[in-house]
């Protein structure tokens, strides 16, 4: 499996700001620019609490294994592969879904004059610091998954990744 890049999330997280922002001008001066809903910050920091939580089980789970400590549970190769996918598709949702929202929030913050922005201002900027914990997580989930070097196959590659 392929790992997942940050430079490949700043690069989309970029993309959609500059996207998100062009089109919440678009939509303003129709007068029609949409509230930032109140639960997207606890929606995506439940998602990178969820992916800590998960990260943290498999590491201590893969260290005890690798010490050979007695009764230490196995990992399960499929499961530790599945937790990565969960890991990458939730870092590049979370990269666009933090560009909506800073796009927003960027122009959102030329209208803080306006009590009711301000607040959906201020939601938006927490979204973009959950957001930007989904992604964290999610990197810090596949880097406790990737397989240790293979010392005994010299012609193999350097690092298998599940």
């Amino acid at each position: 499996m392929k790992l997942l890049r940050l430079r490949l999330l700043i690069g989309i997280t970029a993309a959609t700001t500059a996207l998100s922002w062009a089109g919440a001008k678009l939509w303003a001066s129709l007068d029609t620019l949409p509230a930032v809903p109140g639960a997207a910050p606890v929606v995506l920091a439940a998602v990178a609490v969820i992916l800590l939580a998960t990260a943290i089980s498999l590491r201590s789970r893969l260290k005890a294994a690798r010490e050979r400590q007695p009764g230490a549970k196995r990992v399960d190769p499929i499961g530790a592969a599945r937790a990565v996918v969960l890991g990458q598709a939730s870092a590049l949702v979370a990269a666009v879904v933090t560009g909506i929202y800073a796009g927003a929030g960027i122009y959102l913050l030329g209208e803080l004059d306006v009590p009711a922005r301000k607040d959906q201002a201020v939601t938006a900027g927490f979204a973009v610091l959950a957001g930007a914990a989904v992604i964290a997580a999610a990197l810090w989930l596949q880097h406790v998954c990737k397989l240790p070097e293979n010392h005994d196959d010299p012609g193999g590659p350097a690092a298998t990744h599940r």
